[in-house]
Protein backbone atom coordinates (compact mmCIF):
# COMPACT_ATOMS: atom_id res chain seq x y z
CA UNK A 1 0.00 0.00 0.00
CA UNK A 2 1.51 3.30 -0.66
CA UNK A 3 2.36 6.35 1.47
CA UNK A 4 1.02 9.99 1.09
CA UNK A 5 3.85 11.90 0.25
CA UNK A 6 4.32 14.76 2.29
CA UNK A 7 5.44 18.15 1.12
CA UNK A 8 9.06 18.45 -0.19
CA UNK A 9 11.13 20.99 -1.36
CA UNK A 10 9.94 20.12 -4.91
CA UNK A 11 6.40 21.12 -4.46
CA UNK A 12 5.93 24.93 -5.68
CA UNK A 13 2.76 27.25 -6.32
CA UNK A 14 1.19 26.56 -9.76
CA UNK A 15 -0.95 29.40 -10.14
CA UNK A 16 1.09 31.07 -12.90
CA UNK A 17 -0.90 28.41 -14.46
CA UNK A 18 -4.18 29.78 -13.78
CA UNK A 19 -4.77 32.30 -16.47
CA UNK A 20 -7.83 34.62 -16.46
CA UNK A 21 -10.57 33.33 -18.77
CA UNK A 22 -14.18 35.40 -18.55
CA UNK A 23 -15.12 38.36 -19.71
CA UNK A 24 -13.64 41.20 -17.39
CA UNK A 25 -13.89 43.96 -19.89
CA UNK A 26 -17.75 44.29 -18.71
CA UNK A 27 -16.98 45.60 -15.66
CA UNK A 28 -16.60 48.56 -17.32
CA UNK A 29 -19.72 49.76 -17.67
CA UNK A 30 -19.00 51.60 -21.20
CA UNK A 31 -18.17 47.95 -22.46
CA UNK A 32 -20.78 45.59 -20.26
CA UNK A 33 -22.68 44.63 -23.46
CA UNK A 34 -19.31 43.54 -25.65
CA UNK A 35 -19.14 40.32 -26.36
CA UNK A 36 -15.92 38.08 -27.14
CA UNK A 37 -15.70 38.43 -30.51
CA UNK A 38 -15.98 42.14 -31.06
CA UNK A 39 -13.93 41.95 -28.07
CA UNK A 40 -10.93 40.06 -29.88
CA UNK A 41 -11.23 42.32 -32.77
CA UNK A 42 -8.19 44.19 -32.81
CA UNK A 43 -9.79 46.99 -35.42
CA UNK A 44 -12.44 47.45 -32.44
CA UNK A 45 -9.40 47.71 -29.56
CA UNK A 46 -7.80 50.56 -31.34
CA UNK A 47 -11.09 52.33 -32.21
CA UNK A 48 -11.64 51.86 -28.41
CA UNK A 49 -8.34 52.89 -27.63
CA UNK A 50 -8.14 55.62 -24.66
CA UNK A 51 -6.23 58.69 -25.86
CA UNK A 52 -7.75 61.77 -24.11
CA UNK A 53 -7.73 62.33 -20.51
CA UNK A 54 -11.61 63.23 -21.15
CA UNK A 55 -12.10 59.42 -22.29
CA UNK A 56 -10.66 58.24 -19.23
CA UNK A 57 -12.76 60.70 -16.99
CA UNK A 58 -16.07 59.46 -19.05
CA UNK A 59 -15.02 55.94 -18.56
CA UNK A 60 -14.71 56.44 -14.67
CA UNK A 61 -17.35 58.38 -13.71
CA UNK A 62 -19.53 55.57 -12.27
CA UNK A 63 -16.89 53.62 -10.72
CA UNK A 64 -14.52 55.18 -9.19
CA UNK A 65 -14.90 58.27 -6.03
CA UNK A 66 -14.54 61.97 -7.22
CA UNK A 67 -11.79 61.99 -4.94
CA UNK A 68 -10.16 60.17 -7.67
CA UNK A 69 -11.14 61.37 -10.50
CA UNK A 70 -9.63 64.84 -9.32
CA UNK A 71 -6.25 63.01 -9.00
CA UNK A 72 -6.29 61.18 -12.67
CA UNK A 73 -7.18 64.74 -14.22
CA UNK A 74 -4.64 66.53 -11.92
CA UNK A 75 -1.85 63.48 -12.67
CA UNK A 76 -2.35 63.88 -16.56
CA UNK A 77 -1.76 67.72 -16.13
CA UNK A 78 2.02 66.39 -14.58
CA UNK A 79 2.63 63.50 -17.12
CA UNK A 80 5.44 63.53 -19.30
CA UNK A 81 3.58 60.94 -20.98
CA UNK A 82 0.24 61.72 -22.88
CA UNK A 83 -2.50 59.04 -22.62
CA UNK A 84 -2.71 56.11 -25.04
CA UNK A 85 -4.68 52.45 -22.92
CA UNK A 86 -6.12 49.79 -24.96
CA UNK A 87 -9.59 48.40 -23.97
CA UNK A 88 -7.65 45.31 -23.23
CA UNK A 89 -5.48 46.83 -20.43
CA UNK A 90 -7.94 49.40 -19.32
CA UNK A 91 -10.82 46.57 -18.42
CA UNK A 92 -8.09 44.45 -16.29
CA UNK A 93 -7.54 47.23 -13.86
CA UNK A 94 -9.52 47.01 -10.80
CA UNK A 95 -11.03 50.16 -10.26
CA UNK A 96 -12.29 49.19 -6.71
CA UNK A 97 -8.60 49.37 -5.92
CA UNK A 98 -7.19 51.64 -8.28
CA UNK A 99 -4.52 53.24 -6.37
CA UNK A 100 -3.01 49.52 -5.63
CA UNK A 101 -3.82 48.10 -9.45
CA UNK A 102 -0.52 47.07 -10.85
CA UNK A 103 -1.49 48.00 -14.28
CA UNK A 104 -3.15 51.38 -13.24
CA UNK A 105 0.35 52.15 -11.78
CA UNK A 106 1.99 51.67 -15.10
CA UNK A 107 -0.66 53.73 -17.28
CA UNK A 108 -2.74 55.93 -15.51
CA UNK A 109 -1.04 58.63 -13.44
CA UNK A 110 -2.23 60.41 -10.16
CA UNK A 111 -0.69 63.76 -9.50
CA UNK A 112 -1.10 62.13 -5.65
CA UNK A 113 1.27 59.65 -6.23
CA UNK A 114 4.30 62.22 -7.90
CA UNK A 115 7.87 62.99 -6.51
CA UNK A 116 9.99 65.27 -7.40
CA UNK A 117 12.47 64.00 -10.53
CA UNK A 118 16.22 62.89 -9.40
CA UNK A 119 18.76 66.17 -9.24
CA UNK A 120 20.54 64.07 -11.67
CA UNK A 121 17.91 63.50 -14.41
CA UNK A 122 17.98 64.68 -17.64
CA UNK A 123 15.14 63.99 -20.37
CA UNK A 124 17.50 61.38 -22.48
CA UNK A 125 19.09 60.22 -20.15
CA UNK A 126 20.41 56.84 -21.74
CA UNK A 127 21.88 58.97 -24.46
CA UNK A 128 20.31 57.85 -27.40
CA UNK A 129 20.56 61.10 -29.33
CA UNK A 130 24.45 61.28 -28.71
CA UNK A 131 24.91 57.93 -30.39
CA UNK A 132 22.64 58.69 -33.19
CA UNK A 133 25.04 58.85 -36.47
CA UNK A 134 21.69 59.55 -38.50
CA UNK A 135 18.12 60.17 -37.38
CA UNK A 136 16.00 57.27 -36.06
CA UNK A 137 19.03 55.16 -34.94
CA UNK A 138 21.33 54.59 -32.48
CA UNK A 139 24.54 52.74 -32.67
CA UNK A 140 26.08 52.37 -29.39
CA UNK A 141 27.67 48.62 -29.70
CA UNK A 142 30.04 47.54 -32.10
CA UNK A 143 27.52 45.00 -34.03
CA UNK A 144 23.94 46.25 -32.84
CA UNK A 145 22.33 49.19 -34.13
CA UNK A 146 19.06 50.37 -32.61
CA UNK A 147 16.44 51.18 -35.84
CA UNK A 148 13.44 53.50 -34.54
CA UNK A 149 10.58 53.27 -37.07
CA UNK A 150 8.05 55.64 -35.97
CA UNK A 151 7.26 57.29 -32.56
CA UNK A 152 3.71 56.17 -31.53
CA UNK A 153 3.01 52.77 -29.86
CA UNK A 154 0.01 51.04 -28.83
CA UNK A 155 0.02 51.96 -24.95
CA UNK A 156 1.74 54.76 -23.41
CA UNK A 157 3.93 53.87 -20.63
CA UNK A 158 4.40 56.19 -17.51
CA UNK A 159 8.18 55.15 -17.09
CA UNK A 160 8.80 55.09 -20.85
CA UNK A 161 12.68 55.62 -21.11
CA UNK A 162 12.21 57.21 -24.74
CA UNK A 163 9.56 59.87 -23.26
CA UNK A 164 11.49 62.34 -25.02
CA UNK A 165 10.01 61.45 -28.50
CA UNK A 166 7.55 59.16 -28.13
CA UNK A 167 3.72 59.99 -28.22
CA UNK A 168 2.25 63.70 -28.89
CA UNK A 169 3.49 66.94 -26.19
CA UNK A 170 1.88 67.25 -23.29
CA UNK A 171 1.47 70.40 -21.02
CA UNK A 172 4.74 69.89 -19.38
CA UNK A 173 6.91 68.08 -22.34
CA UNK A 174 7.89 69.46 -26.12
CA UNK A 175 9.39 66.00 -27.86
CA UNK A 176 10.96 65.35 -30.74
CA UNK A 177 9.57 63.82 -33.61
CA UNK A 178 10.68 60.21 -34.98
CA UNK A 179 7.99 59.66 -37.11
CA UNK A 180 6.96 57.31 -39.96
CA UNK A 181 9.32 58.53 -43.41
CA UNK A 182 10.75 56.43 -45.54
CA UNK A 183 13.50 59.17 -46.77
CA UNK A 184 14.57 58.98 -43.02
CA UNK A 185 14.13 54.76 -43.13
CA UNK A 186 16.38 54.57 -46.19
CA UNK A 187 18.92 56.62 -44.72
CA UNK A 188 19.18 54.28 -42.18
CA UNK A 189 19.54 51.59 -44.19
CA UNK A 190 22.39 53.14 -45.96
CA UNK A 191 23.98 53.64 -42.80
CA UNK A 192 23.71 50.23 -41.96
CA UNK A 193 24.86 48.76 -45.40
CA UNK A 194 27.92 50.45 -45.13
CA UNK A 195 28.84 49.72 -41.72
CA UNK A 196 30.11 46.13 -42.40
CA UNK A 197 30.27 44.93 -38.55
CA UNK A 198 26.88 45.80 -38.44
CA UNK A 199 24.82 42.51 -37.34
CA UNK A 200 21.93 43.07 -34.95
CA UNK A 201 19.10 45.17 -35.57
CA UNK A 202 16.33 45.86 -33.27
CA UNK A 203 13.39 47.71 -34.50
CA UNK A 204 11.49 50.11 -32.25
CA UNK A 205 9.75 53.25 -31.81
CA UNK A 206 7.28 53.27 -30.77
CA UNK A 207 6.00 49.94 -30.84
CA UNK A 208 6.44 47.70 -33.92
CA UNK A 209 2.49 46.75 -33.55
CA UNK A 210 1.81 50.02 -35.15
CA UNK A 211 3.32 49.67 -38.03
CA UNK A 212 1.47 47.82 -41.23
CA UNK A 213 1.85 44.33 -42.47
CA UNK A 214 3.21 46.03 -45.90
CA UNK A 215 5.96 47.98 -43.45
CA UNK A 216 6.57 45.06 -41.68
CA UNK A 217 7.78 43.36 -44.93
CA UNK A 218 9.72 46.33 -46.71
CA UNK A 219 11.44 46.53 -43.36
CA UNK A 220 12.07 43.48 -42.56
CA UNK A 221 13.71 42.62 -46.40
CA UNK A 222 15.43 45.76 -46.72
CA UNK A 223 17.50 44.10 -43.77
CA UNK A 224 17.30 40.95 -45.01
CA UNK A 225 18.46 42.17 -48.24
CA UNK A 226 21.80 43.53 -46.25
CA UNK A 227 24.16 40.02 -46.32
CA UNK A 228 25.92 41.43 -42.98
CA UNK A 229 23.20 41.35 -41.12
CA UNK A 230 22.72 37.80 -38.74
CA UNK A 231 20.13 39.05 -36.24
CA UNK A 232 16.85 40.97 -36.64
CA UNK A 233 14.39 42.06 -33.36
CA UNK A 234 10.80 43.82 -33.71
CA UNK A 235 10.77 45.26 -30.26
CA UNK A 236 6.83 45.41 -29.51
CA UNK A 237 4.96 45.25 -26.44
CA UNK A 238 1.70 44.23 -28.21
CA UNK A 239 1.44 41.28 -27.15
CA UNK A 240 1.31 42.59 -23.43
CA UNK A 241 -1.73 44.85 -24.26
CA UNK A 242 -3.35 43.85 -27.45
CA UNK A 243 -2.82 40.15 -28.01
CA UNK A 244 -5.76 39.77 -29.92
CA UNK A 245 -4.00 41.55 -32.93
CA UNK A 246 -2.12 38.28 -33.07
CA UNK A 247 -5.65 36.34 -33.66
CA UNK A 248 -7.39 38.31 -36.26
CA UNK A 249 -4.78 40.62 -38.04
CA UNK A 250 -4.46 37.52 -40.37
CA UNK A 251 -1.91 40.28 -42.81
CA UNK A 252 0.22 41.66 -39.61
CA UNK A 253 0.86 38.00 -38.60
CA UNK A 254 1.79 36.81 -42.01
CA UNK A 255 3.79 39.10 -43.01
CA UNK A 256 5.93 39.06 -39.72
CA UNK A 257 6.33 35.06 -40.08
CA UNK A 258 7.10 35.49 -43.84
CA UNK A 259 10.15 37.77 -43.16
CA UNK A 260 10.91 35.28 -40.22
CA UNK A 261 10.78 32.23 -42.76
CA UNK A 262 12.92 33.58 -45.11
CA UNK A 263 15.62 35.30 -42.34
CA UNK A 264 15.38 31.04 -41.42
CA UNK A 265 16.48 30.14 -45.01
CA UNK A 266 18.91 32.56 -44.96
CA UNK A 267 20.15 31.32 -41.75
CA UNK A 268 19.15 34.65 -40.18
CA UNK A 269 17.23 35.09 -36.62
CA UNK A 270 14.38 37.27 -36.49
CA UNK A 271 12.38 36.83 -33.71
CA UNK A 272 9.75 39.81 -31.29
CA UNK A 273 10.95 40.90 -27.76
CA UNK A 274 7.81 42.09 -26.27
CA UNK A 275 7.74 43.52 -22.73
CA UNK A 276 5.25 42.12 -19.69
CA UNK A 277 5.63 43.65 -16.52
CA UNK A 278 3.09 41.88 -14.31
CA UNK A 279 1.43 38.39 -14.65
CA UNK A 280 -1.63 39.79 -14.77
CA UNK A 281 -1.23 41.13 -17.57
CA UNK A 282 -1.09 37.58 -19.44
CA UNK A 283 -4.58 36.21 -19.66
CA UNK A 284 -6.13 33.26 -21.47
CA UNK A 285 -6.26 35.62 -24.26
CA UNK A 286 -2.44 36.19 -24.34
CA UNK A 287 -1.73 32.28 -24.62
CA UNK A 288 -4.12 32.22 -27.47
CA UNK A 289 -2.72 34.46 -29.33
CA UNK A 290 1.29 33.96 -28.16
CA UNK A 291 0.11 30.06 -29.31
CA UNK A 292 -0.22 31.43 -32.77
CA UNK A 293 3.32 33.07 -32.74
CA UNK A 294 5.04 29.61 -31.48
CA UNK A 295 3.06 27.05 -34.09
CA UNK A 296 4.54 29.66 -36.63
CA UNK A 297 8.02 29.09 -35.37
CA UNK A 298 8.58 33.03 -33.99
CA UNK A 299 10.63 33.48 -30.83
CA UNK A 300 9.64 35.56 -28.67
CA UNK A 301 11.66 37.34 -25.25
CA UNK A 302 10.37 39.13 -22.92
CA UNK A 303 12.10 42.13 -21.30
CA UNK A 304 10.45 43.67 -18.74
CA UNK A 305 10.94 46.67 -16.29
CA UNK A 306 11.31 46.38 -12.05
CA UNK A 307 8.70 49.03 -11.06
CA UNK A 308 7.91 50.08 -7.95
CA UNK A 309 4.50 48.44 -6.38
CA UNK A 310 3.71 46.51 -9.65
CA UNK A 311 6.85 43.86 -9.53
CA UNK A 312 9.46 44.79 -6.79
CA UNK A 313 8.62 41.50 -4.79
CA UNK A 314 10.36 37.93 -4.98
CA UNK A 315 7.57 36.63 -5.28
CA UNK A 316 5.39 38.72 -8.13
CA UNK A 317 8.70 38.15 -9.94
CA UNK A 318 8.79 34.53 -9.56
CA UNK A 319 5.26 34.37 -10.86
CA UNK A 320 5.59 36.51 -13.63
CA UNK A 321 8.62 34.63 -15.08
CA UNK A 322 6.95 31.13 -14.91
CA UNK A 323 4.08 32.71 -16.69
CA UNK A 324 5.83 33.91 -19.26
CA UNK A 325 7.53 30.34 -19.76
CA UNK A 326 4.20 28.69 -19.32
CA UNK A 327 3.10 30.72 -22.44
CA UNK A 328 6.45 29.66 -24.44
CA UNK A 329 8.15 33.47 -23.92
CA UNK A 330 11.56 33.71 -22.83
CA UNK A 331 12.24 35.97 -19.86
CA UNK A 332 15.38 37.55 -21.15
CA UNK A 333 16.10 41.02 -19.17
CA UNK A 334 14.44 42.56 -15.86
CA UNK A 335 15.53 46.59 -16.27
CA UNK A 336 16.28 48.59 -12.98
CA UNK A 337 13.93 51.40 -13.96
CA UNK A 338 15.78 54.05 -15.51
CA UNK A 339 15.80 57.91 -15.12
CA UNK A 340 12.68 59.69 -16.20
CA UNK A 341 10.63 62.47 -16.03
CA UNK A 342 7.74 62.08 -13.98
CA UNK A 343 8.17 58.86 -12.99
CA UNK A 344 10.13 58.49 -9.88
CA UNK A 345 7.40 57.38 -7.94
CA UNK A 346 7.88 54.20 -10.11
CA UNK A 347 11.84 53.61 -9.66
CA UNK A 348 13.17 51.43 -6.59
CA UNK A 349 16.81 50.66 -5.84
CA UNK A 350 19.78 48.48 -7.01
CA UNK A 351 19.42 46.73 -3.74
CA UNK A 352 15.89 45.70 -4.38
CA UNK A 353 16.52 44.53 -7.64
CA UNK A 354 19.79 42.36 -6.04
CA UNK A 355 17.43 41.01 -3.75
CA UNK A 356 14.49 39.63 -5.97
CA UNK A 357 17.16 38.46 -8.80
CA UNK A 358 18.73 35.90 -5.73
CA UNK A 359 15.08 34.58 -4.85
CA UNK A 360 14.37 33.61 -8.52
CA UNK A 361 17.23 32.41 -9.63
CA UNK A 362 17.22 28.77 -9.30
CA UNK A 363 13.37 28.89 -8.71
CA UNK A 364 12.79 27.40 -12.70
CA UNK A 365 14.94 26.68 -15.35
CA UNK A 366 18.20 29.00 -16.02
CA UNK A 367 17.39 29.38 -19.52
CA UNK A 368 14.29 30.91 -18.38
CA UNK A 369 15.35 32.84 -15.80
CA UNK A 370 16.60 36.70 -16.68
CA UNK A 371 19.29 38.79 -15.71
CA UNK A 372 18.75 41.99 -14.05
CA UNK A 373 20.33 44.88 -15.75
CA UNK A 374 21.10 48.23 -15.40
CA UNK A 375 21.11 50.43 -18.25
CA UNK A 376 23.71 52.76 -17.43
CA UNK A 377 22.41 56.59 -17.75
CA UNK A 378 24.89 58.40 -20.34
CA UNK A 379 25.02 55.77 -22.44
CA UNK A 380 27.05 52.98 -20.48
CA UNK A 381 24.56 50.11 -22.12
CA UNK A 382 23.51 47.18 -20.07
CA UNK A 383 25.05 46.23 -17.24
CA UNK A 384 24.44 43.61 -15.10
CA UNK A 385 23.21 45.20 -11.70
CA UNK A 386 25.25 43.42 -9.77
CA UNK A 387 28.31 44.13 -11.59
CA UNK A 388 29.01 47.67 -9.96
CA UNK A 389 32.82 49.00 -8.85
CA UNK A 390 30.93 50.54 -6.17
CA UNK A 391 27.43 51.29 -4.41
CA UNK A 392 26.94 53.23 -1.35
CA UNK A 393 23.45 52.76 0.28
CA UNK A 394 23.81 55.81 2.15
CA UNK A 395 23.71 58.23 -1.52
CA UNK A 396 22.19 55.36 -3.73
CA UNK A 397 24.90 55.82 -5.70
CA UNK A 398 26.19 52.86 -7.87
CA UNK A 399 28.80 53.14 -10.63
CA UNK A 400 29.42 50.62 -13.83
CA UNK A 401 32.09 50.46 -16.08
CA UNK A 402 31.24 49.39 -19.72
CA UNK A 403 34.81 48.63 -21.14
CA UNK A 404 33.32 47.76 -24.65
CA UNK A 405 31.83 51.05 -25.19
CA UNK A 406 34.67 53.08 -23.14
CA UNK A 407 36.85 51.75 -20.85
CA UNK A 408 38.06 54.62 -19.34
CA UNK A 409 34.40 56.18 -18.37
CA UNK A 410 32.25 55.74 -15.51
CA UNK A 411 28.65 55.77 -15.40
CA UNK A 412 26.53 56.42 -12.11
CA UNK A 413 22.76 55.18 -11.62
CA UNK A 414 20.91 56.91 -8.70
CA UNK A 415 18.61 55.32 -6.55
CA UNK A 416 15.32 57.65 -5.63
CA UNK A 417 16.11 59.88 -3.21
CA UNK A 418 12.84 59.09 -1.55
CA UNK A 419 14.18 55.46 -0.76
CA UNK A 420 17.14 56.22 0.86
CA UNK A 421 18.14 56.66 4.36
CA UNK A 422 17.46 60.25 6.21
CA UNK A 423 21.71 60.86 6.08
CA UNK A 424 21.73 60.20 1.84
CA UNK A 425 18.43 62.16 1.99
CA UNK A 426 19.77 65.38 3.42
CA UNK A 427 22.88 65.12 1.42
CA UNK A 428 20.57 65.34 -1.93
CA UNK A 429 18.58 68.40 -0.65
CA UNK A 430 21.88 69.90 -0.56
CA UNK A 431 22.49 70.90 -4.05
CA UNK A 432 26.06 71.70 -3.19
CA UNK A 433 26.84 68.03 -2.08
CA UNK A 434 25.31 66.42 -5.82
CA UNK A 435 29.05 66.85 -7.70
CA UNK A 436 30.94 65.71 -4.01
CA UNK A 437 28.73 62.94 -3.58
CA UNK A 438 29.52 61.83 -7.53
CA UNK A 439 32.55 62.35 -6.94
CA UNK A 440 33.20 60.41 -4.11
CA UNK A 441 31.41 58.05 -5.85
CA UNK A 442 33.92 57.76 -8.39
CA UNK A 443 36.98 57.53 -6.49
CA UNK A 444 35.74 54.49 -4.03
CA UNK A 445 34.87 53.07 -7.89
CA UNK A 446 38.37 53.78 -9.18
CA UNK A 447 40.07 52.40 -5.67
CA UNK A 448 37.88 49.14 -6.39
CA UNK A 449 39.23 48.96 -9.74
CA UNK A 450 42.73 48.93 -8.49
CA UNK A 451 42.31 46.42 -6.14
CA UNK A 452 40.56 44.23 -8.81
CA UNK A 453 43.41 44.57 -11.18
CA UNK A 454 45.73 43.58 -8.50
CA UNK A 455 44.02 40.66 -7.68
CA UNK A 456 43.81 39.49 -10.55
CA UNK A 457 47.90 39.38 -11.47
CA UNK A 458 49.93 36.87 -10.11
CA UNK A 459 53.56 37.65 -8.84
CA UNK A 460 55.34 38.31 -12.30
CA UNK A 461 53.05 40.94 -13.15
CA UNK A 462 51.09 39.49 -15.93
CA UNK A 463 47.37 39.89 -16.26
CA UNK A 464 45.37 36.37 -15.49
CA UNK A 465 41.83 37.45 -17.38
CA UNK A 466 40.55 40.74 -17.43
CA UNK A 467 38.26 41.49 -14.80
CA UNK A 468 34.70 41.57 -15.39
CA UNK A 469 32.90 45.16 -14.51
CA UNK A 470 32.43 44.94 -11.18
CA UNK A 471 34.41 42.23 -10.00
CA UNK A 472 36.05 43.54 -7.18
CA UNK A 473 38.55 41.85 -4.21
CA UNK A 474 36.16 40.99 -1.33
CA UNK A 475 36.82 43.61 1.34
CA UNK A 476 34.63 45.20 3.97
CA UNK A 477 33.75 48.08 2.08
CA UNK A 478 32.40 46.31 -1.11
CA UNK A 479 31.48 43.32 0.59
CA UNK A 480 28.87 44.90 2.64
CA UNK A 481 27.10 46.46 -0.70
CA UNK A 482 26.73 42.86 -2.50
CA UNK A 483 23.48 42.03 -1.66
Amino acid sequence: MGKTMGKSKHDFDTSHRDLLNEPFWQRVPAWKDVDEETFLDWKWQAKNTVTRPQQVLKLLEDIVTPEFLEDVRQGFRRASMSVRVSPYVFGLIDWDQPYTDPLRIQFVPLASRFTNDHPMLRFDSLCEQKDSPVPGLTHRYSDKALFLAMDTCTVYCRYCTRSYAVGSDTEDYEKIQIRVNRKRWEVAFDYIRNTPYLEDIVISGGDTYQLRANQVTEIGHALLDIPHIRRIRFATKGPAIMPMKLLTDHDWVDALTEVMERGRKQNVEVCIHTHFNHPKEITDITRRALGVLFERGVTVRNQSVLVRGVNDSPEIMKQLVRRLAYVNVHPYYVYVHDLVKGAEDLRTTVATALAIEKVVRGSTAGFKTPTFVVDAPGGGGKRDAHSFEHYDRETGVSVYRSPSVDADQYYFYCDPVALLPESGQKRWADPSQHDLILKEAEEAARSAQVKSESFYRHGGGQLVRLPSAGEVEPDEDVASHAG
